[in-house]
């Protein structure tokens, strides 16, 4: 079946938008990241809602200052971070389905709660699929992020929601979660019995420095385990360097590292994590099995 293709233009962007899907899932042997949705509890819900496949692209947003148009009808839906939204210069609603018409206008303002937003639409964006996956990565795709003047394609419609009068509504409150549950990695034991408890009890502060490679935590760990051969590493592996930073791996993370893997976070947690914002708060709650 032949159908009309749409797009979606942009018209203003801060970094770390870009396209998302379930990720780039069995190329590992070969050095290629996950890559995908770094929330996957949001993003499969903005596609639930669309009744989409649960791996269809979405656009990912980790920073205000969106502002797009469409040039054709289709239905979109909004999920993740609570963020300030207008659509068509009046302020909406940051989560649920949304009907578009040619050159309705939608601008993503301040996250208020959160710090990543999806915003999904009908069937998916269809943007260039590479081993089997639209997400974008730099070295894989030929754009890492949007930028003012990019155009991404998707399917029109003109089918309307089965009840425009109601929402339903996006509970959050699952991202307040502070103590994230963890399993021993592969060089737990290596540590001294100090460090473990330290681990166990402190608090640590999520920094600056968090993109979809990695989470940098604030605090410093005394680190006696020696250099190790290159290892694989994956979605949620922390990693302990040799100056004592906690490393949380993510969605776009090297698939072999060479720090000691110290714990690795259950995956019902990745969400969790990728909503905190920096500065705040988040402990380890040690599993003892598997």
């Amino acid at each position: 079946m032949i159908r009309d293709i749409g797009y979606l233009k942009i018209l203003k962007s801060g970094p770390g938008t870009s396209i998302q899907d379930g990720g780039r899932i069995g190329f590992a042997q070969y050095g290629v990241p996950l890559s995908g949705a770094i929330d996957v509890r949001s993003f499969m819900w903005a596609n639930h809602l669309l009744k989409n496949k649960d791996s269809d692209a979405v656009l990912e947003v980790c920073q205000p200052g969106l502002s797009i148009i469409f040039n054709s009808p289709t239905l979109i839906c909004l999920a993740g971070a609570i963020a300030a939204i207008k659509f068509n210069g009046e302020v909406i609603s940051s989560y649920g389905i949304l009907e578009i018409r040619e050159n309705d206008q939608l601008e993503i303002g301040a996250f208020h709660q959160g710090s990543v937003l999806y915003l999904g639409i009908k069937d998916g964006f269809q943007s260039e699929k590479i081993m089997d996956s639209r997400s974008w990565y730099a070295g894989i795709t030929t754009s890492e992020s949007v930028k003012k003047g990019d155009q991404v394609p998707y399917f029109t419609t003109q089918e309307l929601p089965e009840n425009t009068a109601s929402k339903v509504k996006w509970e959050f409150n699952w991202t307040e979660k502070n103590a994230i549950e963890v399993y021993p990695g592969p060089e737990w034991e290596l540590l001294d019995e100090v460090s473990q408890e330290r681990i166990e009890s402190m608090e640590f502060t999520i920094s600056d420095l968090k993109n979809r490679m990695a989470i940098q935590l604030a605090e410093l760990l005394p680190n006696s385990i020696s250099e190790m051969a290159t290892a694989p590493v994956f979605l949620g592996t922390v990693q302990l360097t040799s100056g004592g930073k906690l490393i949380i791996l993510m969605k776009d993370a090297q698939v072999t590292g060479g720090y000691p893997r110290i714990l690795q976070i259950s995956q019902e947690w990745h969400s969790i994590l990728a909503q905190k914002k920096p500065l705040q708060k988040i402990s380890f709650q040690l599993q003892k099995s598997y």
